[in-house]
């Protein structure tokens, strides 16, 4: 339980940090209440971290050659592609997450009512949260990391290291995000995504 998470926590803090997600919560905590934000966007990440570790559990019924073989492409495939990601970025480059953050915002609140009661502000940041993290690479990393680890054990991990990045994003996420460099954010979020795929390798082998 205590590797799932540590994998969980590990993975989804460095992933995140700086992600389209952790950019929507910097943004409209600058609009909004920050402790209203963090609930709204804490809850739609803890939702779906739930909902990720249960379709892995339910592919972990398949037979576990196949989960294994999935599991070892899919982390090497993020890790590869986050590595060619992290080389073509220059080191001053734009941040273009934080630039698709500041649209999705701009669109959802042309699209929105104005939320003016806590509960609204709440909903708000639930909802652009939960829709920006759906399909995102950590809900799938989160998927095979639940379909070869103790659910608990991600889940947990998982929450957290999401609950540590919405908590940086809305104290002061566009002040912290000027000083992080996406292209070396980019790079060890590929790094690590090619360890574990090294480690569901070894584990591969060693159950064969």
């Amino acid at each position: 339980m205590l590797t799932a998470f540590t994998a969980g926590l590990l993975l989804i803090t460095v992933s995140e940090l700086g992600d389209k997600t952790f950019f929507i919560a910097a943004i409209l905590a600058m609009r909004h209440s920050r402790r209203l934000v963090f609930a709204g966007a804490i809850a739609a990440l803890a939702a779906m971290t739930v909902l990720s570790v249960l379709v892995g559990q339910a592919a972990s019924l398949l037979p576990k050659q196949y989960v294994s073989y999935a599991e070892i492409a899919l982390f090497v495939g993020f890790g590869l592609k986050l590595l060619y990601d992290a080389s073509k970025m220059s080191a001053k480059a734009e941040c273009e997450e934080a630039e698709e953050a500041l649209a999705a915002v701009k669109e959802a609140e042309l699209k929105m009512p104005r939320y003016r009661s806590n509960l609204g502000i709440v909903l708000k940041a639930f909802m652009m949260t939960f829709v920006a993290e759906w399909g995102d690479r950590t809900q799938f990393a989160t998927i095979t990391l639940a379909a070869s680890y103790n659910p608990v054990g991600v889940t947990a991990g998982a929450i957290l290291g999401h609950g540590i990045c919405a908590a940086i994003a809305v104290m002061g996420g566009r002040l912290i995000a000027k000083r992080i460099s996406e292209r070396t954010m980019t790079a060890l979020g590929g790094l690590l995504f090619l360890i574990f795929g090294v480690l569901a390798s070894i584990e591969a082998g060693a159950r064969g």
